[in-house]
C-alpha cells in the first residue's frame, strides 16, 4: 500500500485539504463569532441566516457551487475581461482544491460559529470590565483575555473540524469527482472507488491505516492545544 502512488497521493491531498480548512474554518468563524456577539443590529436574525449551510446536504451543495464555478464565474470573468477566470478552477490540477476547501469552508462555519459564541457566552463579563479599568485596548482584551479563555473551544472546533474534514467525500464528488485525473482524491472517495473496483482487501487494509493516522492526528492536536487552556480562577 505504501508503495502505490496513488495512495501517497491521496493522502498527502487529504491532509493538505484538511490543514488548510481547518484553517480557514476557525478563522472565519471566530471572526463571525465576535461580530454576532458585539451590539449589532438584527443579531438574532444574522444568527439565524448564517446557519443555513450547516442544514443543506453537502452534496446539493457542491452541485450548486459546480454550476457556479463551471458555467456563471467563467461567463461573468468573460463580460468583465478577466482571462484568467474564463476557465473554471475546477478544470484546473492547480486549483480545483481551493474550490473544494471554499466550498467545504462555507459549509462548515456555521457549526463552528456555534461552538464559538457559546464560548464567548461563558466567559463572564466582570474579566472584561477589570480589563477596561487596566486600560486595556480592544485588541490586548481579545490577545490576552478572550483568546485564551476560548482555547477550549479552538480544541473542539479544531479536532471536530480535522476529522470530519480527514473524512471529505460528498462534495468532492459533487465538484470534481477526484479530478482532473487523482488530483483531488482523498482518501475517503480512494477506499470507496477501491470497494467498487474489487479491491476489497486492499482497500480494507487502507481504511485500518487510515483510521490509525487520524485517532494519532486527533490525539495529538488534543495534547498540543490542551496545554495552552486557560481558566478563570
Amino acid at each position: 500500500m505504501f508503495s502505490d502512488p496513488r495512495i501517497l497521493e491521496s493522502y498527502a491531498f487529504t491532509m493538505w485539504f484538511a490543514v488548510v480548512t481547518t484553517v480557514v474554518v476557525n478563522v472565519l468563524a471566530l471572526l463571525l463569532a465576535l461580530g454576532l456577539n458585539g451590539r449589532i443590529k438584527w443579531k438574532r436574525g444574522l444568527r439565524g441566516i448564517y446557519v443555513i449551510p450547516m442544514v443543506i446536504s453537502g452534496i446539493v451543495i457542491a452541485y450548486v457551487f459546480n454550476y457556479l464555478f463551471s458555467h456563471a464565474v467563467p461567463a461573468l470573468a468573460a463580460q468583465i475581461g478577466w482571462t484568467a477566470g474564463e476557465t473554471s478552477m475546477l478544470a484546473s490540477e492547480s486549483w480545483a482544491w481551493l474550490a473544494i476547501v471554499i466550498v467545504t469552508a462555507w459549509q462548515a462555519t456555521p457549526m463552528a460559529v456555534i461552538i464559538y459564541l457559546a464560548g464567548l457566552l461563558a466567559i463572564p463579563t466582570e474579566v472584561y470590565e477589570a480589563a477596561q479599568l487596566d486600560g486595556a485596548s480592544a485588541w490586548r482584551r481579545f490577545r490576552s483575555v478572550t483568546f485564551p479563555l476560548l482555547i477550549g473551544y479552538v480544541t473542539i472546533n479544531t479536532i471536530l473540524g480535522f476529522k470530519g474534514f480527514l473524512n471529505a467525500y460528498d462534495i468532492i464528488v459533487g465538484l470534481t469527482n477526484g479530478g482532473p485525473g487523482t488530483s483531488t482524491m482523498s482518501v475517503a472517495m480512494t477506499i470507496f472507488t477501491g470497494f467498487a473496483g474489487g479491491e476489497y482487501a486492499f482497500q480494507m487494509a487502507n481504511a485500518v491505516v487510515f483510521f490509525v493516522v487520524t485517532v494519532a492526528v486527533s490525539l495529538l492536536q488534543l495534547f498540543l492545544v490542551r496545554k495552552r487552556e486557560v481558566k478563570v480562577s
